[in-house]
């Protein structure tokens, strides 16, 4: 069965490695998962006070396409050993109501790129644990961390290295499978 994912990345730079992670993502992605981006860069700081007169359109544009999607892709950079704003603020704005919200008993999974050589493994670790509080289903393997992206893009930002692109296709289908088993 097909499958449509929304998927974001946690980072506004133009020329962001996980940006291009992402567009990889787009055109490795298996014939049975159509992934379909969201850009975050209209996507205001969550404030209450905002909320409660009512969700900007961008969030709500966001909560949407979450709750059309069959799953989540989120792929976020590591910014101080940890999550990026960015990927924060969304997954916040996600998480709120109206009940269920747009992250309730999603599949979701996590992916990251970075220059350092530790790759996005601490933040992922830390936007499972956020994760957890919101009842999304985060696919727990295989798991994917991208290190040392310099080495692994060319200057246009293409994913060029060929083991990685082997193990991007092999998350994507198994996060078809993830989305088969719990969606």
């Amino acid at each position: 069965m097909p499958y449509t994912v929304c998927a974001f990345a946690g980072s506004l730079r133009s020329r962001s490695y996980n940006r291009a992670l992402l567009r990889a993502a787009v055109e490795e992605s298996p014939d049975d998962l159509t992934i379909k981006p969201f850009d975050l860069r209209d996507i205001p700081l969550y404030n209450g006070d905002v909320e409660a007169e009512g969700d900007p359109e961008p969030v709500q544009a966001l909560k949407n396409s979450i709750h059309e999607a069959d799953g989540l892709l989120i792929v976020t950079p590591e910014y101080n050993a940890s999550i990026a704003a960015v990927t924060k603020n969304a997954v916040d704005w996600a998480s709120r109501p109206p009940k269920p919200t747009a992250l309730d008993g999603k599949p979701v999974a996590l992916a990251g790129a970075t220059p350092s050589r530790l790759s996005t493994a601490r933040a992922q670790a830390h936007l499972r644990v956020s994760l957890s509080n919101t009842n999304a289903l985060v696919m727990p393997q295989p798991q994917f961390y991208v290190g040392s992206a310099g080495d692994l893009f060319d200057d246009d930002l293409n994913l060029t290295d060929a083991g990685t692109l082997k193990v991007l296709r092999r998350f994507l289908a198994g996060f078809a499978q993830w989305i088969e088993r719990v969606g």
